[in-house]
């Protein structure tokens, strides 16, 4: 088969989320299989539809099984599917929607966070061939034993991505309720901004960062397959922002592209732990058989051979973090565990930065002269990390944003 034209669309839960703008979105389909695409279009649930599934199993439910609460809340994206394939047929253009196991999505049995094994794209392709747009539920596949299975909130930017690679696609879509990737928040800096182009690690360390535009893994997954990602909105033909991989060339002399903060993160420290080989490897062997992912860590030297190790994880993972951390410092012979949950994660990311000295000396003088202090620092090759008070976030954004000249086309 042809696969050259082939194109994937992904439009999240905002663009479906009435009746008219499901139709608002079958016209612009409509107007891409006119251009001589072969559409494939994946959805989100309508609204926060998902989010009232997740209340109703709650309230019938204190611990809802996870095989029926995965089984329940793939059930939204069911209802945009049929709904967007409805209006695409009433306006008579062939199509029709396909859940994740009609699709060919087959996932990893670990409900609710499942990946993605492999697809079996001859239905899809079969359709395409017979000139029908055809819609995709996002969020779902199904296991080996063809239960459901969701494969994460977001995840709906990883089915997309996933299909279009399967379908050897070039291009994937991702049409949501901003028109772009942003320097930062325009939320916070008015005068953030769009960027028209950005890298695949730019942006995958922006959304694993604090960035909403994107979900990492579908970052990830087009890195690995080369599928060019365009962010854009559901309501204009604005072109948004390419995701592709950058030459050195094509960098330019910006050392930063991005600046972003996460106000979902906690701080937790073991004081006093004894320094002896493989006490932080049982501390990370513990929490990741907890499931919990940790992000900065610091061991710090104090005397007599004793450390204190300092991490940081999800707020939502704060309370079994300090749970497994408590018996890891009474199994040790640590003096006790401290936490904090007022913090914020701000980061710098640029590609450029590689190359440019100096740059993390121009973060810290800004944010110290405007009185930031910093708890925590963790760099990389292209992002420099620290802790800060959630309530300077705001602030050293701005800061971070103006010492930059992020405003600007170039520096």
């Amino acid at each position: 088969m042809d696969t050259r034209s082939i194109v994937v669309y992904k439009f999240g839960g905002t663009s479906v989320a009435t009746p008219e703008r499901i139709i608002n979105v079958a016209k612009r389909l409509m107007a891409a299989k006119a251009r001589g695409e072969k559409v494939v279009v994946v959805v989100s649930a309508m609204g926060d539809s998902t989010n009232k599934l997740i209340e109703l199993a709650n309230q019938v439910s204190n611990q809802p099984d996870s095989r029926e609460y995965d089984a329940l809340v793939s059930t939204g994206e069911n209802i945009s599917a049929a709904l967007l394939a409805m209006a695409l047929i009433d306006r008579n253009c062939p199509a029709l929607s396909l859940n994740g196991a009609q699709a060919g999505i087959r996932t990893t049995d670990i409900y609710s966070r499942a990946k993605i094994m492999d697809i079996d794209c001859s239905r899809i392709q079969s359709e395409l061939d017979a000139g029908k747009v055809v819609v995709v539920t996002g969020f779902q596949g199904v296991t080996p034993h063809d239960d459901i299975t969701t494969i994460g909130r977001g995840g709906s930017d990883t089915s997309a991505v996933a299909l279009a690679a399967a379908l050897k696609a070039k291009t994937c879509h991702i049409c949501t309720d901003v028109d772009g990737v942003y320097t930062t928040d325009p939320r916070m800096v008015p005068n953030a901004r769009k960027l028209p182009i950005i890298s695949y690690d730019e942006m995958l360390e922006l959304a694993s960062l604090g960035a909403k535009v994107l979900h990492p893994r579908s970052v990830e997954f087009g890195k690995q397959h080369q599928i060019e990602l365009v962010v854009r909105s559901s309501f204009s033909d604005d072109p948004g922002t390419l995701v592709k991989e950058i030459s050195e060339m094509e960098e330019g002399l910006r050392p930063v592209t991005g600046v972003t903060v996460d106000l979902n993160q906690a701080r937790i420290a073991i004081l006093k732990v004894p320094d002896r080989p493989g006490v932080a490897g049982t501390l990370f062997g513990h929490l990741s058989k907890n499931a919990v992912n940790v992000d900065m860590i610091i061991q710090s030297i104090e005397h007599d051979e004793i450390n204190s190790i300092t991490f940081t994880v999800h707020k939502n993972d704060l309370e079994i973090g300090k749970k497994v951390s408590e018996e890891f410092a009474k199994e040790v012979g640590a003096q006790g565990v401290v936490f904090e949950d007022n913090i914020a994660k701000l980061s710098i990311v640029g590609v450029g930065m590689i190359s440019k000295p100096g740059v993390a000396a121009t973060m810290f003088k800004a944010l110290g002269e405007h009185n930031i202090n910093l708890k925590h620092i963790a760099t990389s090759e292209i992002k420099i990390s620290c802790v800060i008070d959630q309530t300077k976030a705001a602030e050293a954004v701005r800061v971070l944003h103006d010492a930059f000249e992020l405003e600007k086309e170039t520096v």
